[in-house]
């Protein structure tokens, strides 16, 4: 497409669902387009927030880049980019500074957007989005992922009431950013799998409609991956509002857990820095990335062998959580899994239904599709290309799957024997 204008209109998700849930969005409107920050008082008139005494928070990075595009405001912060952590200290030092604000923009990439949705949550004021990049789906999201009391986690925070994101800032994003963001929504090959799975298995709540939202953004970028592998192009409209309705599903569901499965925890696992992975390293999506393909071999590997056996539930020990995280990160593991989700129904369900499991796999694309796909959009996608040993490839998935307690595939496998 050219640069015609996308603007979703957020109200046809909220309210009464088939699934049987009344959903909430903080979010009234998202707009994608060349240009769009000229008409931001429009779009902030749009959503209720005309004439709000504003503060609009950037980076020094992002202010000086973004010249001739900024947005009017009653007070601006711009915040040092040198070492700047989303972390609460920093964010309530930022927070003595505000002149008693009725709305909060937040303008730039991931960091910032907490900066906005951290002191709006507290100030229990609402918070507009300028993403300046699309290379991951958290701008639309109500997550906050600052470092709180010392913990890097995601606490559920505000999520924006408007996105205004400008193309002809996020079209200069760089080629492995733009890589990441591909990453970052194929992942839900995995994660849809992973949540379907789930359902059939456990009886775990699905929403067919958030699903077909993800299904969606999964679509859009697919297709804009590969027009990016055959061309080089890169399709920024498409991207980012694959991004946009990928972060809406965590909104919808107030968790992650369309767009997040076994594949997102290679993310994780590269942030804590469990032994031998201590040289792990590389942005979300691309981490993301390399799960995903690892978790698309295992799943089309466990697919081709002959229909498992149930074997029963066993708590993870202790003695391997410590082997495997070492003594600085296996009590938060061990509280983590204190409830294990496997022990929760029974492991023949798995077995009584694996043809339809197999059916799920079978729609994920191949292996070499996919590498072929990766390789030629320049994502990153095997263990090597995050500092992680090729040899600790099949175990990383182990690993990780013990990081969150979430139903996918991978967990699934304690409890199941494939024989020989």
């Amino acid at each position: 497409g050219g640069p015609e204008i996308m603007i979703m209109d957020c109200e046809k998700y909220i309210g009464k669902c088939e699934c049987g849930r009344d959903h909430e969005l903080e979010t009234k409107k998202v707009v994608v387009e060349y240009g769009a920050t000229a008409n931001f008082e429009k779009y902030m008139a749009d959503v209720g927030l005309a004439g709000k005494k504003r503060a609009v928070v950037y980076d020094s990075v992002i202010y000086k880049l973004t010249e001739g595009k900024h947005v009017a405001a009653d007070q601006e912060i711009v915040l040092e980019a040198n070492g700047l952590r989303a972390e609460d200290i920093v964010i309530e030092e930022m927070m003595e500074k505000l002149d008693t604000p009725e709305v909060i923009v937040a303008y730039g990439a991931g960091t910032i957007m907490d900066f906005g949705r951290y002191p709006a949550y507290k100030l229990g004021i609402p918070f507009v989005a300028i993403p300046t990049l699309a290379s991951s789906d958290g701008f639309t999201a109500n997550i906050c992922s600052a470092i709180i009391k010392g913990q890097k986690k995601s606490t559920a925070m505000c999520a924006p009431v408007l996105v205004v994101a400008d193309l002809d800032i996020i079209k200069g994003a760089p080629a492995r950013l733009v890589a990441s963001g591909i990453n970052d929504i194929l992942s839900k090959y995995i994660s849809l799998t992973d949540w379907k799975i789930a359902r059939i298995v456990s009886g775990e709540y699905y929403c067919p409609m958030v699903a077909s939202l993800a299904q969606e953004a999964l679509d859009i970028m697919r297709e804009a991956a590969d027009k990016y592998a055959a061309t080089g192009v890169a399709d920024h409209e498409a991207m980012t509002m694959a991004q946009m309705k990928s972060g809406l599903t965590m909104q919808l569901l107030n968790h992650s857990r369309a767009a997040s499965g076994a594949e997102h925890l290679m993310a994780h696992l590269v942030e804590m820095q469990p032994p031998r992975f201590e040289g792990a390293e590389g942005i979300h999506g691309e981490c993301v990335g390399v799960g995903t393909f690892a978790c698309i071999k295992k799943y089309h590997e466990l697919a081709d062998l002959p229909t498992p056996r149930a074997k029963a539930f066993e708590p993870l020990t202790s003695e391997w959580i410590n082997e495997k995280f070492g003594e600085r990160l296996a009590p938060g593991i061990i509280k983590e899994n204190s409830e294990d989700v496997l022990g929760t129904f029974d492991p023949q369900n798995i077995v009584d239904h694996w043809d339809e499991i197999r059916a799920l796999i079978d729609a994920i694309p191949s292996v070499g599709e996919m590498e072929a796909l990766y390789s030629a959009c320049g994502c990153k996608y095997l263990p090597e290309h995050i500092g992680v040993k090729p040899e600790l490839g099949g175990e990383m998935l182990t690993i990780s799957a013990a990081i969150r307690n979430r139903l996918t595939l991978i967990r699934m496998l304690r409890v199941l024997d494939f024989g020989e």
